[in-house]
């Protein structure tokens, strides 16, 4: 069993920055991607950004384009969102996904990540 565990969460003003890393347990289970979401309270989880593992392409949600970039370090196992220009809107449950059964339900989708972390707080205060 893989487990993914996140961290870096935390209160942060409007205009703030955070980076928030998942680390995963196993260094040998195959995935295509790997992938951030998040959820608000009393809304759905929703897609935030994603890494393709072995290509290193990334994808970012509209809504944080431009202010959220995501990244790999093979080496270490781990997958970063590096968080700028944060607003209040951003607050969330951020959960670290990783996608290692090929679903073709495409990376910005919740049913595509086989395994999923606990999730870390992120609050941004106006």
């Amino acid at each position: 069993q893989v487990q993914l565990v996140e961290s870096g969460g935390g209160l942060v003003q409007a205009g703030g920055s955070l980076r928030l890393s998942c680390t995963a347990s196993s260094r040998t289970f195959g995935r295509n991607f790997m992938a951030w979401f998040r959820q608000a309270p009393g809304k759905e989880r929703e897609f935030v950004a994603a890494i393709n593992w072995s290509g290193g392409g990334t994808y970012i949600a509209n809504s944080v384009k431009g202010r959220f970039t995501i990244s790999r370090d093979i080496p270490k196992n781990t997958v970063s969102l590096r968080m700028n220009s944060l607003k209040p809107e951003d607050t969330a449950v951020y959960y670290c996904a990783a996608d290692s059964t090929y679903y073709g339900l495409g990376y910005d989708s919740i049913g595509e990540y086989d395994y999923w972390g606990q999730g870390t707080q992120v609050t941004v205060s106006s």
